[in-house]
C-alpha cells in the first residue's frame, strides 16, 4: 500500500512540474485518463481533459509565462492525493480580463486527485484565484 501512495504522489508531483510549470503537452497526454473529470471546473467550462489543459496553457501561461509550482505538502491515502501548493509567476499578460500588472502573482491551491493506473482520473480543488484577481484590480 505504501508503494501505491508514494507512486501516486509522484504522479501528482510530475503533473505539477511538467504540465503546470513547463506546459509539456506530451506529459499531459501521458498523465491524463481518457475518462478524467474535473469536479472543480468553473460553470460553463469543459470539465474534462480539454478544459484542464486550456486553463493552464491558454489562461495561466500567457498571463504568467514564468510559472512556478511550489508543493508545500502532500498527503496520500489509497488512490487519493491531496496537495497544498502555490502557483506563482509574474503577470506580464492579461489574466482573465485583467491587463498585465508586472506584479508577482501567488495562487494558493489545495487539490485532491484520484489517480487510477498512474493517471489523473478525477480532480477536486479550491484556489485563491478569485482573491488574487480582486487584488490585481486594485
Amino acid at each position: 500500500m505504501e508503494t501505491m501512495t508514494e507512486d501516486n504522489k509522484a504522479v501528482v508531483r510530475r503533473f505539477n512540474q511538467e504540465v503546470i510549470a513547463e506546459g509539456n503537452l506530451e506529459s499531459f497526454k501521458e498523465l491524463m485518463d481518457e475518462q478524467f473529470v474535473n469536479h472543480s471546473a468553473p460553470e460553463g467550462m469543459d470539465n474534462g481533459q480539454a478544459g484542464m489543459i486550456y486553463f493552464f496553457n491558454e489562461i495561466l501561461r500567457p498571463a504568467m509565462p514564468d510559472i512556478h509550482v511550489t508543493i508545500h505538502q502532500q498527503v496520500s491515502q489509497g488512490d487519493l492525493v491531496t496537495t497544498r501548493k502555490t502557483i506563482s509567476g509574474t503577470q506580464t499578460g492579461a489574466l482573465l480580463g485583467i491587463p498585465a500588472t508586472g506584479r508577482v502573482v501567488n495562487i494558493d491551491v489545495i487539490d485532491i486527485v484520484r489517480v487510477k493506473d498512474g493517471k489523473y482520473f478525477e480532480h477536486w480543488g479550491i484556489t485563491s484565484l478569485p482573491e488574487v484577481l480582486s487584488q490585481l484590480q486594485n
